[in-house]
């Protein structure tokens, strides 16, 4: 009878390994599930788990394709995994091995959109306070596009039409690939190093998300948000909305837009100025018209044709300010006159002279004191007594 083989346990995960990955159908995969136990290591490496409701899959992805993600990938979220089923031998554990993970029902791009959207507002890069006005008379302006596109030539011509003073200075810079998030980074820093412009206008014509993605990413964001020079974001059209227009200090639907909003029309300025010429003209002409006839009044006041009449009609008023001060004083004197004979006569009325006029008489003591009883003297003191008409010394001989 022929002896079991006994196996090793590496063998073992490599038979099972090579069983797993001759089957062609796990050779290449789509798996939809949820994230979970979403971790990136040091080595750049992303491992996770898929699981539904009924089941959960051990997952792997490195660094190579985790460099090539769009958006970032969350515990909770929606994906299909694209990848091979194998057997990693030293664990004897079956997982998928990830090369490409896209977001469940929307788009990678949109999920990166709103992700980046998300952390720059938390930031406060969309912060209204932020934003710098736009100068009204910009005598220099720079545009950051492709050099090869459209929408610079509908800027330029829109420039020059209507504001042909301005100068426009081109930094040419691909707004489309891989490259394109750092050219535009560079042609806006070069811009504010040397303070090239009084305004910058960034963008270019329209197309997918996937043409205009330059303007939605993360660098190109801060050096929007981090210039001096104010900018205008002019991304595709007025449906596009891109993380450039959210941090510009202005947003234009157009490139074309973008042109217009920089700069004023200047046929317009020529004819407010030429309103503004003949409102002045008209003004200083009616004022002269006003003092004109503020003139000819004055020629014909009484005070020139005769001079003597306003001396005249002051003396006439002096006269009567007069009469009417000497009526006053006349009135008040007798008025005084009146008071003071009732206050005189009051006076007299209540003078003890007056009483001592009807016979009675006034004694006083020896130190001058009125008596009023005769217990204030004794007999043989002397008292004094006025009488209505002269007065007599005495000598007390009796009270009684």
């Amino acid at each position: 009878m022929r002896e079991p083989q006994v196996l090793t346990v590496s063998q073992v995960n490599q038979y099972i390994k090579n069983i797993i990955e001759g089957v062609p159908a796990l050779g290449h995969i789509l798996i939809r599930g949820e994230l979970s136990n979403y971790k990136i290591y040091p080595s750049g490496h992303h491992y996770f788990t898929l699981k539904d409701s009924d089941g959960a899959l051990r997952c792997v992805m490195f660094r190579s394709s985790a460099g090539k993600l769009k958006f970032r990938p969350e515990n909770g979220m929606k994906v299909i995994a694209a990848g091979r089923i194998s057997v990693f031998p030293r664990d004897g554990a079956y997982q998928l091995y990830c090369t490409q993970l896209t977001a469940d029902g929307i788009g990678d791009l949109y999920v990166a959109f709103e992700q980046l959207k998300e952390k720059l507002f938390n930031e406060g890069l969309f912060d209204a306070s932020h934003k710098k006005p736009l100068p009204r008379y910009p005598q220099r302006i720079a545009i950051v596009t492709s050099s090869a596109g459209a929408a610079v030539h509908d800027m330029i011509r829109i420039l020059r039409h209507r504001y042909p003073i301005a100068k426009v200075l081109l930094l040419p810079a691909r707004v489309q690939g891989v490259e394109a998030p750092l050219e535009i980074v560079g042609a806006i820093r070069y811009a504010n190093r040397w303070k090239l412009a009084d305004v910058l206008i960034t963008g270019r014509g329209g197309g997918s998300i996937e043409d205009l993605w330059a303007f939605n990413d993360e660098r190109v964001a801060r050096a929007i948000y981090a210039s001096e020079i104010p900018v205008i974001s002019a991304v595709g059209h007025e449906p596009d909305v891109t993380i450039a227009d959210f941090v510009a200090d202005r947003r234009a639907s157009t490139p074309s837009n973008a042109a217009e909003i920089a700069v004023p029309d200047m046929s317009a300025l020529l004819q407010d100025l030429q309103s503004t010429q003949i409102r002045l003209i008209q003004g200083q002409l009616n004022g002269m018209e006003q003092q004109n006839q503020r003139l000819k009044g004055l020629s014909e006041s009484r005070a020139l044709t005769d001079p003597m009449a306003f001396i005249q009609d002051k003396r006439m008023q002096l006269d009567f300010v007069q009469q009417k001060l000497a009526g006053t004083a006349k009135e008040l004197l007798q008025s005084n006159q009146q008071r003071f004979a009732g206050l005189t006569a009051s006076l007299d009325a209540m003078s003890p002279l007056k009483v001592l006029g009807r016979g009675y008489a006034m004694a006083q003591g020896e130190d001058g004191t009125v008596l009023k009883s005769s217990e204030q003297v004794s007999v043989g003191s002397w008292v004094h007594i006025r009488l209505g008409q002269g007065s007599l010394h005495c000598t007390v001989e009796e009270k009684e």
